[in-house]
């Protein structure tokens, strides 16, 4: 069985992207890597190159920076990295710059590759997610945050990404998954506030137009992390490869759990779902 990773980045540097983390996190699950790193403004390719594996093949790209509808750019850069897999690869294992999986979850992973990596009914496995928010000790628990994605693929034609490189679809159709019981941890919305501040500027560029950017992005310096509706204490371990981001955290957010900023509607459903796992209205991009 071959596995292949697969990701994107471009200016991990500028904008604290835990690249090398995501990377490293898989990185014994797969045969090679394929990191597609963008023209940038900053030395994120030395930073790639710095990952001591010859598992790593790199591909140069350059962005469209003229894109600026929906993040398809986003998915672009996802196919390109995707294009440049072994031919020979049975699974691919996407992971975002900002996602990182915990070393705990690698044997399951590995269990449900082995089984379904000969049923052609099966074309991907879905994970759990885990939304970290303003620092490592709370994760988002409202319904804004998706639950569940496709981040491992069979090396089938047809495959790309789809929307903003959130999931994947086979020819404009759902693609058909088996469920893992594993997560993983998304990491993007815990940056040091200047920094992020600083990727909400440049990131809303790539789905909307200037306008649009004046009348709703704040010209702060800092992200305002108060103003989330509702989030819940972290209680589990950290991936070993984030631990020392997590030790070298150097602000604090002050935020009650227990106060829950929702409209009467909003309060109804998440009742609803932290009873009965019952998320109403779910998207799914995604097939059992």
């Amino acid at each position: 069985m071959k596995v292949s990773g697969f990701t994107f980045i471009r200016n991990a540097i500028k904008f604290d992207y835990p690249i090398v983390e995501a990377i490293t996190s898989i990185l014994p699950l797969c045969d090679e890597f394929v990191v597609a790193v963008g023209n940038s403004e900053d030395n994120t390719l030395e930073l790639i190159k710095s990952i001591d594996s010859e598992k790593i093949k790199i591909i140069e790209t350059i962005w469209d920076d003229s894109l600026r509808e929906g993040g398809r750019m986003l998915a672009l850069e996802t196919d390109k990295a995707f294009a440049a897999i072994s031919p020979d690869t049975d699974w691919c294992f996407y992971i975002q710059g900002d996602e990182v999986v915990h070393e705990k979850y690698h044997p399951e992973i590995t269990e449900a590759m082995i089984k379904w990596k000969d049923d052609d009914k099966v074309e991907g496995l879905l994970f759990n997610y885990l939304h970290f928010y303003g620092s490592y000790d709370y994760v988002g628990d409202s319904r804004k945050w998706y639950r569940r994605e496709i981040r491992i693929l069979k090396n089938n034609s047809g495959i790309s990404s789809f929307r903003d490189a959130q999931g994947f679809k086979k020819n404009h159709r759902l693609i058909h998954v088996k469920p893992l019981d594993a997560y993983i941890y998304h990491y993007g919305w815990v940056k040091p506030p200047d920094k992020q501040q600083l990727k909400q500027q440049h990131f809303h560029k790539m789905w909307h137009d200037d306008d649009w950017m004046e009348k709703n992005i704040s010209k702060t310096n800092y992200f305002d992390y108060s103003q989330i509706d509702s989030l819940a204490h972290f209680t589990g371990t950290h991936p070993a490869v984030m631990q020392e981001r997590v030790n070298k955290q150097n602000w604090t957010l002050n935020f009650d759990p227990t106060v829950k900023k929702f409209s009467l509607k909003a309060r109804i459903l998440y009742w609803i779902e932290k009873k009965t796992a019952w998320k109403i209205g779910e998207y799914k991009n995604f097939k059992f």
